[in-house]
């Protein structure tokens, strides 16, 4: 259990960018996870077809936080595809045992140690399935 909360994991979980809420955001979305309880909500802005601005608002496990920091550090200026990628890649990481995802969000790398505790899945996903949910709101809106 203790590779499960490594010292990358508390400091991705202690340290998140960009917590709060955005003015008048083109997409939010708020996950829970049935398990544990763990909430995330995610704002995010679009302009010319990338993240603008993001919010995040937290109230989840050291893992969850942990993918939710990874999230905010990296989301800006990043295209809905990439979010998009990275969250398959997550979950394919966590659920197929792949290889974890690369390039803007390579430090969910560090979550792979969750892929052995199923009920930790959700928690971990929060973040990420909210970005998306979050983008395809702010999909629509822009069009």
């Amino acid at each position: 259990m203790e590779d499960l909360y490594h010292p990358r994991i508390l400091e991705l979980a202690a340290d998140i960018p960009h917590v709060g809420r955005l003015d008048q955001p083109d997409g939010a979305a708020t996950k829970v996870s049935r398990v544990c309880g763990s909430v995330v909500t995610v704002e995010l802005k679009l302009k010319a077809g990338r993240v603008s601005d993001i919010a995040v608002h937290p109230k989840a496990c050291a893992l969850g936080q942990a993918a939710t920091g990874v999230l905010a550090m990296h989301a800006i200026g990043a295209t809905p595809e990439e979010i998009s990628e990275a969250r398959n890649g997550l979950r394919a990481m966590l659920k197929e045992g792949a290889d974890p995802p690369t390039g803007r969000f390579w430090e969910l790398r560090h979550l792979q140690g969750v892929r052995d505790y199923p009920p930790r899945h959700a928690s971990t996903m929060l973040a990420f399935d909210a970005a998306v949910d979050a983008l395809e709101q702010a999909k629509a809106k822009v069009k």
